[in-house]
């Protein structure tokens, strides 16, 4: 089993630094890189449709530092002040991460002291790609 710890830490911590003041869905992520390194997310709401989510904001980070190689991420979420529930990346998220990530990048969701693991092909089948 994958020690999981230190990446749980970091998106707790980042799901307590949201700004979710519409829904009040705080979720938090932290992106591993294949090389160790670690970048965490929330998300951040605003009044119009704008909004960007935690799993952004962490490949966001990282990119923009130059990274291009992804291992995993772990994403949790759940209404604000209340334990965590089942936190799915969104369509848009899953397009999003498709673009910079090979089939053996991992996506860990964490709730309810439960860990489930998926691929990016198992989230996002018919996804849109352009040959490179």
């Amino acid at each position: 089993m994958i020690n999981l710890r230190d990446e749980i830490i970091i998106a707790t911590n980042l799901r307590q630094r949201a700004y979710a003041p519409y829904s009040h869905y705080t979720v938090g992520a932290c992106l591993q890189t294949k090389n160790g390194n670690k970048y965490s997310g929330c998300n951040i709401e605003n009044g119009g449709i704008q909004s960007i989510c935690a799993e952004r904001v962490a490949f966001a980070k990282a990119i923009a530092e130059g990274e291009k190689y992804f291992n995993r991420i772990v994403i949790m979420g759940g209404k604000e002040g209340e334990d965590t529930e089942k936190t799915l990346p969104c369509g848009y998220c899953r397009q999003f991460m498709r673009e910079f990530v090979d089939d053996d990048f991992r996506i860990y969701i964490v709730y309810e002291n439960r860990v489930e693991e998926y691929s990016i092909d198992e989230l996002l089948p018919h996804n849109f790609t352009i040959k490179k």
